[in-house]
């Protein structure tokens, strides 16, 4: 069943998480050694870290910004683990790889906070057994002040079904295997550009790139300016709590 103020068909799918970096290149390589990932395009502008042949998973797209991280990111990535000796595994290879604890006033959890070397904070998990199949990424979780209205605006825009719901929770995904994408409730509002963003592009079988504008503008998103000037092969929004996303040009299946 879908969230309560969900929308109709927006026609189009997530395709990757897009990340400022001040050194692009730098934190995509560390992010690839983390995840066990592999090197996708690469140019001046942008570093792709993409999944293992055969793994589920959103690539990560690293960009250059100039800004400095100020406030903790609304947007996260939580990292699977499938047993306790596993998730320590992982701590320490992260921490001997450059990662940093990171408190983000969690108190005593079963989970483990950490940030990458430019900051971005993220969470080992427990072993959860809803996680099996998603590969090294569990879930992209998009802190929300309601939880249920973004995923019933992302679920349409996303392509992506609800898959879970609970206390101050909803879960969507692509199928039954990959990432989830998680919408947490928090009181914490948007106040700055997020560092973590996602893309969005229209389907093959869709109505194309504007028409996905129009029904993401009427499903209650807004244009955001973050710089990007004219004549950029992407438009910028930001979905009903401000979070900023790209619909790009092209078409997927």
């Amino acid at each position: 069943m879908a969230p309560a103020g969900s929308v109709g068909a927006v026609d189009s799918r997530l395709v990757n998480l897009v990340v400022d970096a001040a050194d692009p290149a730098g934190l995509a390589r560390w992010w690839r050694e983390a995840l066990g990932w592999r090197a996708g395009y690469a140019d001046d502008h942008e570093s792709d870290v993409v999944p293992p042949e055969g793994e589920p998973g959103l690539d990560l797209v690293f960009v250059p910004v100039c800004d400095p991280k100020l406030v903790p990111n609304r947007i996260h990535l939580d990292l699977d683990s499938s047993s306790p000796a596993e998730q320590r595994e992982t701590v320490a290879f992260l921490l001997d790889l450059g990662a940093t604890r990171a408190d983000v006033g969690q108190g005593e959890v079963p989970w483990v906070v950490l940030a990458d070397p430019e900051g971005n904070e993220f969470c080992v998990l427990d072993p959860r057994p809803e996680y099996e199949g998603t590969g090294a990424i569990a879930a992209v979780v998009h802190q929300a002040r309601d939880p249920w209205a973004m995923a019933g605006f992302w679920g349409p825009v996303s392509g992506w079904r609800t898959a879970r719901s609970g206390a101050g929770v909803v879960a969507l995904r692509d199928g039954s295997t990959g990432p989830f994408l998680e919408f947490v409730a928090s009181s914490t509002p948007h106040t700055v550009k997020n560092r973590w963003h996602p893309d969005v592009r229209a389907t093959r079988s869709g109505r194309g790139r504007e028409r996905v504008i129009t029904e993401a503008l009427a499903a209650g998103a807004r244009p955001a300016d973050v710089g990007q000037g004219a004549g950029v092969p992407w438009t910028v929004l930001a979905d009903p709590e401000g979070n900023e996303f790209c619909v790009l040009s092209g078409a997927v299946d």
